[in-house]
């Protein structure tokens, strides 16, 4: 996995420098100026470019194409799509919320009183079922022969919003909740269901470069605030082994949140190719500082009392291209590409006590965008094809190897709405 990271990491490196060449070999290309928008940012002409219209629609139509490509690579819904199943982060990814090079061609009138120009609405939804254990990257194959697999149904919501300040700059911020479920199959009594409003995010984003580049690349930072808003004590009775009700907090798989303190930082770049393909790739990291969350789980195993709170990450990388020739087709585009998030053995920041189930998710991520107006819909389908429940830190004190399970897919849509 370290191997992979790094290369994931030299690749970005690698991109970053190629479009900080390609600007500084072109700063005397006079620019086309507009503003930029994160998701579908529709805006308005700036005034003091209203006598250069005529000229910005005639740059802008041969490469209609391009912004629809870009939009389908960074979906807004990403709910904080991490691991999934047991290791996953449950509450939506607060870094990511999309990426639209194509805002380059839609600007903001910032002398408009209306405080709605600017604003970009988006909603989230993410489901999946994890049913399928591993110790390390070795599926444990009898949990399911002999009906004893333990079995998570969640179902994520997300609502991002996208308020752009300048060209370069937007106040980002995230509302994530969950509905879910779990069960043993071996088990009829212990069912247990929960929900609630997980941790809120805020932040705000920059493009490193003002849009829009001759290159047709940029670099996006963000940075986000999580606050303790989520629910991580949601109880239930729960049927001991012999025989008594008992009340006790739910695992921390479905709980909406974890309830500490964090940041997230993140990043996008992206890059136009050849023949209307453009590259793509996504970062972040969801930091915990504090050790613990303080909420009881009620195991025996020395050290694993309390739920550790954790880090979470998320890398994406990919191909997008719009759908051309067609013109019943126009804005629609596909994109094709991996992924890998999870929980770290041990965090970035602080210690890393108490119970966790740390791993990745290595998958193939298929998706679309089909953009309207104002509208856009997003859709992607994230396939795993590795998957590691890796040892933690109370794993290795007590010489075991917990294990954990994980979803096959997810299935991820949005539907978002500028002003």
């Amino acid at each position: 996995m370290e191997r992979c990271v790094n290369r994931i990491g030299e690749a970005c490196f690698a991109l970053a420098l190629i479009l900080f060449d390609e600007h500084r070999a072109r700063t005397d290309i006079p620019a086309v100026r507009s503003y930029p928008q994160r998701e579908i940012f529709r805006g308005q002409h700036h005034n003091r470019i209203y006598e250069e219209k005529d000229k910005m629609k005639s740059f802008l139509l041969p490469a209609a194409g391009f912004p629809a490509a870009l939009i389908a690579v960074a979906f807004c819904i990403q709910p904080i799509a991490h691991a999934q199943g047991c290791v996953a982060a449950h509450s939506s990814q607060p870094v990511i919320s999309g990426l639209d090079p194509g805002s380059q061609a839609n600007v903001r009138n910032f002398a408009d009183k209306n405080l709605l120009h600017g604003l970009t609405i988006t909603t989230g939804f993410r489901v999946y079922n994890s049913f399928r254990h591993y110790i390390g990257t070795v599926y444990q194959e009898q949990r399911q022969t002999n009906h004893n697999a333990v079995v998570n149904h969640v179902d994520l919501f997300e609502l991002d919003l996208n308020y752009q300040l300048t060209p370069r700059w937007s106040f980002i911020a995230t509302v994530p909740a969950m509905v879910a479920s779990r069960h043993n199959q071996s088990s009829p009594t212990n069912f247990y269901h929960s929900g609630g409003i997980g941790d809120v995010t805020v932040g705000a984003q920059s493009w490193i470069w003002r849009p829009p580049t001759e290159s047709r690349g940029n670099v996006n930072l963000s940075m986000q605030l999580k606050l303790p808003t989520g629910i991580n004590d949601a109880k239930g009775t729960t049927i001991t082994k012999s025989g008594k009700a008992q009340t006790q907090p739910f695992d921390e798989s479905i709980q909406p949140g974890d309830g500490t303190w964090g940041f997230a930082l993140g990043t996008e770049a992206y890059r136009e190719l050849y023949w209307k393909t453009s590259a793509y790739f996504t970062g972040s990291w969801l930091f915990s500082p504090q050790d613990t969350t303080g909420v009881l789980t009620y195991r025996s195993a020395p050290g694993e009392g309390v739920i550790s709170a954790t880090d979470q990450y998320l890398w994406r990388g990919g191909f997008s291209r719009p759908v051309t020739g067609v013109k019943a087709l126009r804005g629609l585009a596909f994109s094709i590409g991996g992924r890998m998030e999870g929980v770290p053995v041990r965090d970035a920041f602080g210690s890393s006590n108490g119970f966790r189930r740390p791993g990745y998710v290595i998958s193939i991520e298929p998706g679309m965008m089909y953009a309207r107006g104002k509208w856009m819909f997003t859709a992607a389908g994230p396939w795993a094809m590795e998957r590691n429940r890796k040892k933690s830190v109370t794993d290795i004190a007590n010489n075991t190897h917990g294990d954990a399970a994980f979803a096959d897919y997810t299935v991820i849509v949005g539907l978002s709405r500028s002003f």
